[in-house]
């Protein structure tokens, strides 16, 4: 089973900057698709960017133009480069990948267990 691991958050001032990294562990697979989710406290979970394999990328409108979604397939890794935060960009944030793992056989969707981003002056 492929596994995901968020790094990268903490606390940051309005305006500043963090990248999230999602490293996936497992052999003989592929990622079809990355995407990063958050949510917080008392709403719902939102989807914040996704990547295809073949680089194509989706922002929600709350974060286009400030957040860059990526993959480094040598690494297994993707990231969220995230700019001129704000406030509102305060949450958990989760990443999900669709797995095509040739080990088992299968194709499936996993989640990493989070990292915590505040944004706060």
């Amino acid at each position: 089973q492929v596994q995901l691991v968020e790094s990268g958050g903490g606390l940051v001032q309005p305006g500043g900057s963090l990248r999230l990294s999602c490293a996936a562990s497992g052999r003989l697979f592929s990622i079809n698709v990355m995407a990063w989710y958050r949510q917080a406290p008392g709403k719902e979970r939102e989807l914040v960017a996704s990547i295809i394999g073949g680089g194509t990328t989706n922002y929600a409108d709350s974060v286009k133009g400030r957040f860059i979604i990526s993959r480094d397939n040598a690494k297994n890794t993707g990231y969220l480069q995230m700019n001129s935060l704000k406030p509102d960009d305060t949450a958990v944030y989760r990443c999900n990948a669709e797995i095509e793992d040739s080990e088992l056989g299968a194709t499936y969707d996993t989640w990493g267990q989070g990292t915590q981003v505040t944004v706060s002056s």
